[in-house]
């Protein structure tokens, strides 16, 4: 569902059930919460009744002794009504958190299970703030809105059962006022609702907008971006504050009119009821209990528009969340599952898209044997990377099939088919951490020898032990603090540590010095020698050995073969060599 739409729709009452349901593991301490606040409700709005008992009964009649009983009896009420308050605050807290605790890992569980293809269409941006600001709003409906939103209606019904027992007559002068109260607090319901889905979609686009621009901040700074991006945050957050401000406009309007319907009501029952205590139709008590409750029943009254907001905000928020929630995880695949794998890999007659019907592969087939070495050349855009993702089930084809031993790829299990897969990428991405925890991060089981042994393979312990800690040297976000090259080398030991049956390198030693390939150049070739790989280079010098190369162009293999034999057809590999080494 598109933001927009989210903004369009109206109350879901069916979304606040679900909403809800976050709720069912503790419907217990739930129902716990919604008993204290009853009975909190009862002892609280007891005192304006004990007051009209002290007049009548004893303050007019001068029985002081009996007065003295009353005052012991109020204060036993307020020792009560602290710890009912207390203990039912505690618990509506708790259950608030543990709830939240549930929907964020099940947030961020269901973020792992999702295809790339999601977040190639979704900002970062977007995604934190569902975990942060949408998960926090629930947070304050789960821990205070819904609590005092029943709250305020226990007390509501709870101050009228007294007015009622006291004086019908009065009781029914006080809900004369309801229809009004009921029909205002809607009204700032169907104004406010819509402000919040708009607020919350514009959120999300600001923070959106500010990760990109945190993430790209060296290419603000070297095309002198600065004011644009500030003038583009300014849109952004201006769209924000509008959108906050409409909901703040109705919240001033109706927080006054309702302050000055509560005095009407006093004056109205002040009138009433001293006509009343004149005709000796009431008594004293009765009118000053009234001049009590009148304010504690337009509190409530009030607050239950804050309810409703927090609600507000909540919908908004959930909306979001399952939205999130509703999106297809990635498959899981099939039941093949080995623990090693040949590495035969065959595509036949593949079409793939990333987008409908811009096809990125066309009627794509090749095959590479067991423990052979597939090199893919062309221009960017040829399909190359598309190739690997495809091999990793990272998306889905529309058209033909893959196979990985014999086996379509849609009948593999998806964890053990990617286990048996490295893969060295251009772009490095290191976890925050450790150097040995990201060298472990695809083979967690593996001791601290075997780690060393991986990084010695690749030449990487040489700059590991030269590090303060060695391998317990911290690792930044991104790894920001290694060069290019030595996140490369931290890729290289990576893969080799979690034995892959695969191996892919994507123009792996791009990044690389000429000192460091030729120091990884005699490991890798080892490597090759003993498992399928799959080698994306633009570098022809580095594939010229390879068992196979293929040719990409437009998303076709236009040639095919070993390195002597495309340049003897004279094709498009021939002139990719040629423009490489002209200069030669």
């Amino acid at each position: 569902m598109e933001e927009e739409d989210l903004v369009k729709k109206g109350f879901d009452t069916k979304l606040l059930g679900r909403l809800m349901a976050f709720l069912r593991p503790y419907w217990r301490w739930v129902a716990l919460s919604f008993g204290l606040i009853l009975l909190t409700s009862v002892v609280r709005q007891a005192g304006p009744y004990l007051t009209k008992v002290a007049v009548d009964d004893y303050i007019v009649t001068g029985d002081l002794a009996g007065l003295k009983n009353i005052v012991l009896l109020f204060l036993a009420l307020l020792v009560a009504q602290f710890f009912f308050g207390y203990v039912q605050s505690f618990t509506a807290q708790i259950v608030g958190q543990w709830a939240m605790r549930d929907v964020r890992l099940r947030i961020f569980a269901h973020l792992q299970r999702l295809p790339l293809h999601f977040f190639d269409r979704t900002p970062v941006g977007q995604l934190m703030t569902r975990t942060t600001n949408d998960v926090e709003a629930l947070n304050e409906f789960f821990t205070r809105g819904a609590t005092a939103l029943c709250s305020d209606v226990f007390t509501i019904v709870t101050i009228l059962g007294y007015i009622f027992y006291m004086d019908v007559e009065l009781g029914l002068v006080t809900c004369a006022v309801l229809p009004l109260a009921t029909a205002t607090i809607f009204w700032l319901h169907r104004r406010t609702f819509h402000s919040f889905r708009r607020a919350r979609t514009r959120l999300a686009r600001f923070n959106a907008h500010l990760q990109e621009t945190i993430a790209g901040m060296e290419v603000v700074h070297l095309f002198k971006c600065e004011q644009r991006s500030v003038d583009r945050m300014g849109r952004a957050n201006d769209e924000y504050l509008d959108a906050r401000l409409e909901h703040t406009l109705y919240h001033s309007i109706y927080f006054p009119f309702m302050e000055v319907s509560g005095l009407l009501l006093t004056a109205l029952v002040l009138w009433y009821g001293a006509g009343e205590v004149l005709q000796e139709q009431a008594e004293w008590g009765v009118l000053v209990a009234m001049l009590q409750y009148v304010p504690r029943f337009f509190m409530p009254i009030r607050d239950i528009a804050d309810g409703f907001s927090t609600i507000q905000m909540a919908m908004a928020s959930s909306e979001r969340i399952f939205e999130l929630f509703a999106s297809e995880p990635e498959p899981e695949g099939g039941n093949v599952q080995l623990e090693r794998v040949q590495g035969t890999i065959e595509f036949s007659h593949v079409w793939f898209a990333y987008a409908e019907e811009e096809w990125v592969l066309r009627d794509v087939s090749f095959r590479a044997e067991s423990g052979q070495s597939l090199a893919l050349v062309g221009a960017t855009g040829a399909g190359k990377s598309t190739i690997v993702h495809l091999v990793c089930r990272f998306y889905e084809i529309q058209r033909g099939s893959i196979l990985v031993d014999g086996v379509d790829i849609r009948q593999w299990d998806m964890g053990a088919l990617r286990r048996r897969i490295g893969i060295v990428p251009q772009d490095v991405f290191l976890f925050s951490g450790d150097v040995e925890s990201n060298i472990r991060l695809g083979a967690p089981q593996l001791s601290s020898q075997e780690v060393e042994d991986a990084a010695r393979h690749v030449n990487a312990d040489r700059f590991i032990r030269a590090l303060p800690d060695g391998y317990a040297h911290a690792v930044n976000e991104r790894g920001t603090s290694f060069s290019t090259g030595q996140r490369q080398l931290l890729s290289f030991a990576r893969a080799l540590a979690a034995a892959p049956d695969i191996l892919v390198l994507d123009e792996a030693t791009a990044n690389v010095d000429t000192e460091t390939e030729m120091l990884i150049q005699e490991a890798v070739e080892k490597l090759m020698r003993e498992r399928t790989s799959i080698v994306i280079a633009h570098r022809l010098s580095t594939i010229s050995h390879a068992d196979k190369i293929l040719v990409m162009h437009r998303g076709q293999v236009r040639e095919e073969g070993r390195h002597e034999e495309l340049l003897a057809k004279g094709g498009i590999y021939y002139r990719l060599h040629q423009l490489q080494y002209r200069e030669t």
